[in-house]
């Protein structure tokens, strides 16, 4: 082995480049093989995020949907409440009419029925006198005018706006 001017050994200089040249291409091809689990790990997580992506937008397909359903279903519910609601309310307005109705009747039903005990009542014994002119306007005389004031066969009407809710 030859010494050198710069210092170095001609010989071994040599040996030294060879052992260098021998890293360096050990050092290339650890660069590549890091270059390709780079890029494989690259790929692999961009899929992963685009999976992920896919997988986002398929629960966000999902819930807009649920969501239409639901608004269907609560449309179909206020619906369906309106509709009771109004016959609920028609229904209260029948029952004001017909309690109208029952306590006109019960008034009419006491007033015939009190007519008919005064009628058989001792006092009142021109229905069976001959001289029944002479007799209806005795004591119970208001009772025949009553009698005769008192309407047959008339509907009983009763409406709605009489009952404020």
């Amino acid at each position: 082995m030859a010494f050198s001017p710069s210092g170095g050994y001609s010989g071994g200089s040599s040996s030294l480049q060879n052992s260098n040249s021998g890293c360096s291409e050990r050092n290339q091809q650890q660069h590549h093989v890091m270059d390709q689990k780079k890029r494989k790990r690259m790929l692999s997580n961009r899929e992963s995020a685009r999976r992920s992506r896919m997988k986002k937008q398929k629960l966000m397909d999902d819930l807009v949907a649920q969501v239409n359903q639901l608004n269907r279903e609560n449309n179909q519910i206020s619906t369906s409440v309106e509709i009771t609601t109004n016959l609920c309310m028609k229904i209260e307005a029948e029952n004001g009419i017909i309690s109208a109705q029952v306590a006109e009747l019960s008034n009419r039903l006491q007033s015939l029925n009190e007519i008919i005990y005064y009628m058989h009542s001792p006092s009142c014994n021109y229905l069976i006198d001959e001289d029944y002119e002479e007799n209806m306007f005795n004591d119970c005389g208001f009772m025949m005018d009553l009698w005769n004031s008192v309407p047959f066969n008339q509907p009983i009407m009763a409406s709605s706006d009489m009952f404020m809710y």
